[in-house]
């Protein structure tokens, strides 16, 4: 007989395992905690984008490039800026800050400000060559900073070492490499500031005829024309660096300027109206320019009001000019080109007014009279006044004769005129034949303005030691 073992109904409850619910009990607390924490915001969840992206010094470097070609120079030099703080040891990363800002002194006015920013490149070059000394384009931009200071230095041997080192460094560049086709280019802008300009050229066309794709090839060989006095051919070299660079408005206000010689030089009237108005298109487009970018930069309408004045229309040059000042109120060297142009206007009165705040110095009440009247859109502003130097002292010296040709014996503004006299014959820029003689023109007003109102001395007995003498 066979007997069956019987089966349960029901699956065999198996024993419990201790280990089993302590690790159980463990993973449940850790994601209790796990959750709250996520909560209170101490454990962040994966995924989640990082509160500040870490941008590359190459993705810097290409906004940099970027802001470049579309004209913003200052914003370019913001990025450049990060790109060197986030890789401070990239020798070419320093080195195009460098050719940027040399490059957006063309746009300041101030000579101080342009001088300071071309310390920041020479500085920026500089560290470039400390961190790759054997950097052929490092030794380049240095030459090319070097040389752009050294027009702004009114002592003539710091100027010359300048130049001399200026030169040096583009020769160290070419012996590093003698394709880098930006050395040579900036090797002949030395050498036409060296006044070497049967080299310069030379030098340019080697460049020309090796890289023409490059912007600054273009500009140094008009730079080159121009020494030589070939200004037609210059436009044309501006024109093909602006068909590169578009929005570099310093590039029109090159041929601009060279459109202006031009007519300045034709006999033509014709021809000389002709090209005063390409002249002033060139000033408009850059202006248009800018108005786009949003920049604000008075050197356009500097420009135009400089064209119109040799036009003879000094009235549409003085509103100009008054432009400029809307965006700096406070730069002297503006109402310096105010006063020009009011004294060739005969409005000798509000010139005197613009004179004393480009060399004086006057309140922000003064500015406003100084250049005619401030409107809704004017800002009155102090003015300090400009030293006399070699862009300044025609400044003083047709002040100086303002003065003195509107003193009468009611109001004598000798004293002034005498001062500024005195400023201009200590100063080196006495030796103009032209400021010599407008000085002694100023003295001798003024003499004989002293002489009729000097009452006539009645001859005294000589006063004895405490008496009062008579006049």
């Amino acid at each position: 007989m066979n007997i069956y073992q019987r089966k349960n109904i029901f699956r065999k409850r198996e024993n419990t395992n201790i280990y089993r619910m302590f690790f159980l009990l463990v993973f449940i607390l850790a994601g209790v905690w796990l959750i709250r924490s996520v909560y209170q915001g101490d454990v962040k969840p994966l995924f989640l984008p990082t509160p500040t992206a870490t941008r590359l010094a190459t993705s810097y470097t290409l906004e940099g490039d970027a802001h470049f070609t579309a004209g913003q120079l200052n914003a370019s030099i913001t990025a450049y800026n990060e790109a060197v703080r986030v890789d401070p040891n990239n020798a070419e990363v320093w080195a195009q800050l460098s050719r940027v800002q040399t490059y957006s002194t063309a746009l300041l006015v101030r000579q101080e400000e342009i001088l300071t920013r071309l310390d920041e490149a020479v500085a920026s070059a500089e560290k470039s060559i400390e961190l790759n000394p054997d950097s052929s384009y490092a030794h380049a931009v240095y030459a090319f900073s070097l040389d752009w200071k050294a027009s702004y230095i009114q002592d003539a041997r710091e100027r010359q070492a300048l130049l001399t080192k200026s030169q040096q460094e583009a020769t160290r560049a070419l012996q590093l490499d003698n394709t880098n086709t930006l050395a040579l280019a900036f090797y002949a802008e030395v050498l036409v500031d060296q006044q070497q300009w049967n080299q310069a050229s030379q030098i340019i066309e080697q460049a020309l005829a090796q890289d023409p794709s490059l912007m600054d090839v273009h500009r140094v060989n008009a730079y080159v024309l121009e020494s030589l006095g070939e200004y037609a051919l210059a436009i044309e070299s501006y024109d093909r660096a602006i068909a590169i660079s578009p929005n570099l408005t310093f590039l029109y206000i090159r041929a601009g300027a060279g459109y202006r010689r031009l007519a300045f030089d034709s006999p033509n009237e014709q021809v000389q109206e002709e090209l005063f108005e390409k002249s002033l298109e060139y000033f408009a487009q850059a202006a248009r320019i800018n108005e786009q970018l949003g920049v604000e930069d008075p050197g356009p309408y500097l420009s135009i009001a400089r064209t119109y004045s040799q036009m003879g229309q000094f009235f549409i040059a003085i509103r100009n000019v008054q432009k400029t000042i809307e965006f700096q109120p406070d730069n002297p060297v503006y109402y310096g080109e105010l006063g020009m142009l009011y004294h060739k206007n005969r409005n000798y009165e509000t010139g005197i007014l613009a004179f004393k705040c480009a060399i004086r110095g006057c309140t922000a009440e003064e500015s406003c009279a100084g250049r005619g009247g401030c409107g809704e859109s004017d800002i009155p502003a102090a003015v300090v006044g400009l030293p006399i130097s070699g862009a300044t002292y025609y400044y003083y010296d047709v002040y100086a004769s303002e003065l003195a040709a509107l003193s009468t014996t009611r109001d004598n503004k000798c004293a002034e005129a005498l001062e500024i006299a005195r400023i201009i014959e200590t100063s080196e820029y006495i030796s103009d034949p032209n400021v010599a003689a407008d000085i002694v023109v100023v003295r001798n007003i003024c003499n004989s303005l002293d002489e009729n109102i000097r009452p006539t001395a009645t001859p005294q007995a000589t006063p004895t030691v405490g008496s009062t003498p008579t006049p």
